[in-house]
């Protein structure tokens, strides 16, 4: 089905290019203009994916003629397009966890060690993600976790403090953070990856702690707030080892 396209203006009075349009239905901005053709110039932008065609545009154009109130609309991705987002950011992924269980956790043999009191045996366990997870590290890029743990931690926290040795022998670091002081520092029950601190994908759970998708956020306000989260987490979390020593001398 064809789009419903409205033009809104011209910058170049009557030959008709650069032009905006706007979508109706979607609220998507098409633009056209001449397009960048320079190699030196092509060579400075980032993230230009292949079929993707730079256009140069007047600054006047989006500012007279660009939609003035926007409503998001929830970005919403596959599994497999979150899966990439891990080899395809350039630095740092760093991620939040705030929940008391993950569902999935509990579907793994790991978990039923876990839950006998047997130690858990890690080896050989999702061999395809480790190997990534150590070449990605490999690069230079970093992985960081804070998982936010209660008083006392629950068996799904207790379990995800056992993972965090396997996670850090492939190249994440883990710390922790009490929840009385996540509350206190006001930090939202989101859980979230921030990826280059530009990017959110924003991990939405069921009543039932499965996770049902993902959403991105890159809107530079709205990745701002999560980046605040992240430093006030890191400021008041501590390493994990701390919390496994903790736990060992209460007998647990």
């Amino acid at each position: 089905m064809a789009r419903r396209l409205r033009f809104n203006g011209t910058g170049s009075g009557v030959n008709g290019c650069p032009s905006l349009h706007e979508d109706l239905d979607t609220g998507e901005v098409v633009v056209h203009g001449l397009p960048l053709t320079e190699p030196d110039d092509i060579a400075q932008l980032r993230h230009l994916n292949d079929g993707e065609v730079p256009v140069v545009v007047p600054r006047e154009l989006l500012v007279d003629f660009g939609p003035k109130e926007v409503v998001r609309v929830p970005d919403i991705i596959g599994l497999d397009e979150f899966d990439r987002l891990f080899t395809q950011f350039e630095h740092t992924a760093w991620r939040l966890e705030t929940r008391r269980r993950y569902a999935s956790d509990e579907l793994t043999g790991t978990y039923a060690q876990f839950t006998r009191g047997t130690a858990v045996n890690w080896d050989g366990v999702d061999a395809a993600w480790c190997a990534e997870r150590r070449e990605q590290a490999a690069l230079g890029k970093r992985f960081e976790r804070v998982r936010i743990v209660d008083a006392p931690p629950t068996p799904g926290q207790l379990y995800l403090l056992d993972n965090a040795r396997r996670n850090s022998e492939v190249g994440e670091r883990i710390r922790n953070l009490r929840r009385e002081d996540a509350d206190r520092l006001g930090l939202p029950a989101e859980d979230f990856w921030l990826f280059d601190s530009r990017l959110v994908a924003l991990l939405n759970f069921d009543d039932t702690d499965n996770l049902v998708d993902v959403e991105l956020i890159t809107q530079p306000a709205e990745v701002l707030r999560y980046a605040m989260v992240r430093d006030a987490a890191e400021h008041h979390a501590f390493p994990y080892v701390e919390l496994v020593q903790q736990q060992a001398a209460k007998g647990n």
